[in-house]
């Protein structure tokens, strides 16, 4: 979108765009729709390959025979997967739109810490997602099956496997996110790096707790396993503050 605009230069070399209000939310309008469309395009791409994706969703177990519990769950389900898999692939989109709609206005020390959060950002959450694909998903299903394995014979609804595993997958992006958190409050003189060293044990019970919500899953091997990624996350957010503020 081509805008008139005024720049001013400041001291600190920064470049302000200066725009009505009325013409920001036109650009963010523009920018969310564009988005709606990538989302749409690759949701459909998705679904056209969705026999892929629902194959390796089902790789963390093989010893477990899916049934549907109605005429159209496995439909339903494969929209739900396509339309979960478009939104994540669109993430770098949303960063590249975002960092597009925040850059005119932030000045070049801003621009050196935002660009660099907002790509580790993306990361970590792909680091998430693989974490609990490889790790959280295996041990919590292993967990269900020995528990179970001489009394039962495993069949499970797919549609009920596939939102275990799909909010064990987005929870664990999220509690990926906070590194970035710590940066942000640090940067921004809320909560400083010796204050956060200082309420470690406070930091080991909420991690304990998080890892009992944010599962999915009542097994402790899961929960454990997440409750000691968040305390490295956390610890390691910490030491890249520390670091900054030198």
């Amino acid at each position: 979108m081509v805008t008139n605009s005024n720049f001013n230069f400041t001291n600190n070399t920064s470049i302000t765009l200066e725009l009505p209000f009325s013409e920001h939310i036109e650009e963010l309008r523009q920018r969310l729709f564009l988005l709606f469309w990538i989302i749409l395009l690759l949701t459909s791409i998705a679904f056209l390959e969705v026999k892929i994706i629902v194959k390796i969703l089902e790789l963390p177990i093989s010893n477990v025979k899916f049934f549907q519990t109605a005429p159209g769950e496995y439909f339903i389900s494969t929209l739900k997967i396509s339309f979960y898999t478009g939104l994540l692939f669109t993430s770098p989109f949303v960063i590249g739109q975002l960092i597009l709609f925040l850059l005119p206005g932030l000045t070049k020390k801003e621009t050196k810490i935002i660009l660099p959060l907002l790509l580790s950002s993306l990361l970590l959450f792909g680091l998430g997602l693989t974490f609990s694909y490889y790790t959280l998903v295996p041990a919590a299903l292993n967990f269900f099956l020995t528990y179970s394995e001489e009394v039962i014979e495993p069949f499970w609804s797919f549609d009920q496997y596939f939102e275990f595993i799909l909010v064990l997958f987005y929870s664990t992006g999220i509690a990926f996110q906070i590194p970035i958190i710590q940066i942000l409050v640090g940067l921004l003189n809320i909560v400083s790096a010796n204050q956060m060293l200082g309420a470690w044990r406070y930091i080991v019970l909420v991690a304990t707790i998080l890892g009992a919500i944010l599962t999915p899953s009542t097994d402790p091997l899961t929960q454990i396993l997440l409750s000691l990624a968040i305390l490295v996350l956390y610890f390691t957010g910490l030491g890249i503050l520390f670091l900054i503020k030198k």
